[in-house]
């Protein structure tokens, strides 16, 4: 059974930082890959950034320079560092594992963590 369990947000003022965690079991995160994804109120879920089983990360143009995804494949354990926040980034973020292993590419897997708020107060 595949399990996500999400930790590390809450409310920052703008211009601040937080770091988010998610923790696997029944899957690997550096075989499979994971994700970052998040929904504000009121619009759809977007992507964040990615990890591939390969190693390869990518971001959203609107975190890219703000927002670092590490993997700690010892602890299968992923973590989304967040600086530099604005009201924009205020949504719930969920984390996701991917498919399959690829070496460069991410395929999301309909597993999903149960999500944590972050609000931005400005």
């Amino acid at each position: 059974q595949v399990l996500l369990v999400e930790s590390g947000g809450g409310l920052v003022q703008a211009g601040g930082s937080l770091r988010l965690s998610c923790t696997a079991s029944g899957i690997t995160f550096s075989v499979n890959g994971g994700g970052w994804y998040r929904q504000a109120p009121g619009k759809q879920r977007e992507f964040v950034a990615t990890v591939s089983g390969g190693g390869i990360v990518r971001y959203a143009d609107s975190v890219k320079g703000r927002f670092t995804l590490s993997r700690d494949n010892v602890r299968n354990t992923m973590h989304l560092e967040m600086s530099s926040l604005n009201s924009e980034d205020t949504a719930v973020y969920y984390c996701n594992v991917g498919r399959k292993f690829r070496w460069t590419d991410y395929a999301p897997a309909d597993y999903w963590g149960q999500g944590t708020q972050v609000t931005v107060s400005s």
